[in-house]
């Protein structure tokens, strides 16, 4: 049921909402559903140029949750259509900024090294001659 829940909003959010407000890239990462199948938490990545029009894009589909809501319960074939509840995920942000500290880190690392091969050359010669060795 997550995997209909996750592509209906994902199909809903990007070809049937009109919203001025919701801009950028976003996607459906996670759908959590109570184990009595009447709530559902589906986590949402936004991508957007800025932070505020981050926000616009979340709060045009929380406004929009009616509507989602009506073409999830048209897709799924049981009793009950679970009650959706949108939060943000924060996860591909972190991994995000992880991944750029660690390019960061070798950026500095490689320029370090950079620094230390240029001194006199002494170090370079000596690695030459070990290597020529029997």
């Amino acid at each position: 049921m997550a995997h209909v829940i996750r592509d209906s909003v994902s199909r809903t959010v990007s070809q049937r909402l009109s919203d001025p407000r919701i801009t950028g890239l976003i996607s459906v990462t996670e759908v959590v559903i109570s184990p009595d199948t009447k709530n559902a938490t589906v986590y949402l990545s936004i991508m957007a140029a800025n932070d505020e029009a981050k926000a616009r894009a979340f709060q045009g589909i929380r406004s929009a949750a009616g509507v989602i809501q009506y073409h999830l319960g048209r897709e799924l074939v049981s009793r009950f259509c679970p009650h959706l509840r949108f939060e943000l995920d924060t996860k591909m942000q972190q991994t995000l900024r992880t991944l750029e500290m660690i390019e960061r880190a070798a950026e500095e690392y490689k320029d370090h090294d950079r620094n230390d091969d240029s001194g006199d050359g002494s170090h370079d010669e000596n690695r030459d001659s070990t290597s020529q060795q029997p």
